[in-house]
């Protein structure tokens, strides 16, 4: 028995550990204060690196005019008591991969120009949607359920059985 402690505890210290990052969606009720669906990633990448961040698409001012028409856009990092008092509606484990993935779309949402958010065709839902199928979600844009975040995560949840409960 000894022994075969000892050959278990040699294999695990020569096995390195599989960091991974944690990619959870949440959506905000509707309200004065934006972004309404958004993501966070917390963990550790097989690298070392800490992660520990979110981030959502919304207009740069909310003003009536985003019921016009397209207006400048901007991806956002919102502060932790706003993430607090959001719903998780589900999270997936990201590898290194599709973290880098994951932040490809980031930035290139975050660099898109002039008038980029659009209520109706790019807004958070379009954002925390394209984030899911880079992470390898079934993802369907339903124009019932664009401008209603918790439906639409909650209808990934539905195209992606194995995340409920997660």
């Amino acid at each position: 028995m000894r022994f075969l402690g000892m050959v278990l505890a040699v294999l695990f210290m020569a096995t390195p550990a599989r960091a991974q990052v944690v990619l959870s969606f949440y959506s905000h009720d509707l309200g004065s204060t934006f972004p309404h669906a958004f993501v966070t990633l917390k963990g550790k990448t097989d690298d070392g690196r800490a992660i520990d961040t979110n981030f959502g698409f919304t207009a740069k001012s909310v003003t009536p005019a985003i019921l016009l028409g397209s207006v400048g856009g901007k991806v956002e990092t919102s502060k932790a008591d706003y993430v607090a008092s959001s719903d998780r509606q589900f999270a997936v484990r990201l590898s290194d991969l599709q973290y880098d993935a994951v932040m490809a779309v980031v930035e290139r949402w975050r660099v898109l120009p002039g008038k980029s958010y659009n209520l109706n065709r790019r807004n958070c839902i379009h954002f925390v949607g394209e984030i899911a199928q880079t992470a390898g979600l079934r993802v369907v844009f339903e124009k019932e359920l664009l401008k209603k975040p918790k439906s639409f995560l909650l209808s990934l949840v539905s195209l992606n059985p194995w995340l409920k409960g997660s």
